[in-house]
């Protein structure tokens, strides 16, 4: 997953949104504790940084190093560059012992993982239930306006070649994912749950956010430029 993202990591860190505050205030009214939280292919930190907010220490993990580069440095977090196989014994000498997390997030990058893997790392360092909580979630395409999302979904439907194949569970919103988890305290499932976040962006802004697909990168690796002429006047007039 790291190469995916190798030669846009200033881009994903400059334009992708915000994730609500709101979010993890909902998240952590479900950790009885606010110690540690764990999160998982942080990425440039957007997670980290909110999460850093609400528990007393944060341990950012991410595969790629260039991204974790763009993360921003907090005096209660810290990153850590780990490789996709990441062992259990490494997992708690290097991000966290076993039992000791109060949350672990994954914010945009559960499709990438080895999930059967991924799940016995959770358990592994997660409070006893339900004292610990998994927490993943997936934001959906952009809207606009209607005539910028025309174009945006033309776009979009053009591209589907060029995403990797579990990208279409975000398309699902994660919802035929396997999660064998129970729900957290005073909810009767695991979600989906929804949240809205605002970004204003300005069309340089917009097409660098599309810059920082994958399947842009994967395109262009091909031969295939997605923000053609014809895609970028379209975009304009819009």
């Amino acid at each position: 997953m790291a190469n995916l993202f190798l030669n846009q990591a200033k881009q994903y860190a400059a334009t992708r949104p915000a994730y609500p505050m709101e979010l993890f205030e909902f998240i952590a009214s479900k950790t009885p504790r606010h110690d540690l939280a764990w999160d998982v292919g942080t990425g440039s930190g957007q997670a980290a940084a909110s999460l850093a907010k609400l528990y007393k220490d944060v341990v950012g993990t991410d595969t790629s190093a260039q991204q974790l580069s763009y993360a921003p440095r907090l005096p209660n977090t810290r990153y850590v560059h780990t490789p996709p196989d990441l062992p259990l014994e490494r997992l708690h000498a290097d991000v966290a012992p076993p039992g000791s997390v109060d949350v672990v997030t994954v914010a945009q990058a559960f499709h990438w993982l080895d999930l059967p893997r991924f799940y016995a790392q959770a358990r592994s360092v997660l409070r006893a239930a339900p004292h610990g909580v998994l927490a993943a979630w997936c934001y959906t395409e952009p809207r606009v306006g209607a005539a910028v999302d025309a174009v945006f979904w033309r776009l979009y439907n053009a591209s589907q070649p060029h995403w990797a194949p579990n990208r279409k569970m975000v398309d699902d919103e994660y919802r035929s994912v396997d999660f064998p988890f129970d729900p957290v305290v005073g909810e009767a499932h695991t979600g989906p749950f929804e949240f809205s976040t605002e970004r204003r962006m300005d069309l340089g802004d917009y097409l660098t956010y599309i810059t920082s697909w994958s399947a842009y990168q994967t395109a262009k690796d091909k031969g295939v430029e997605m923000l053609d002429e014809d895609t970028v006047k379209d975009f304009a007039a819009a």
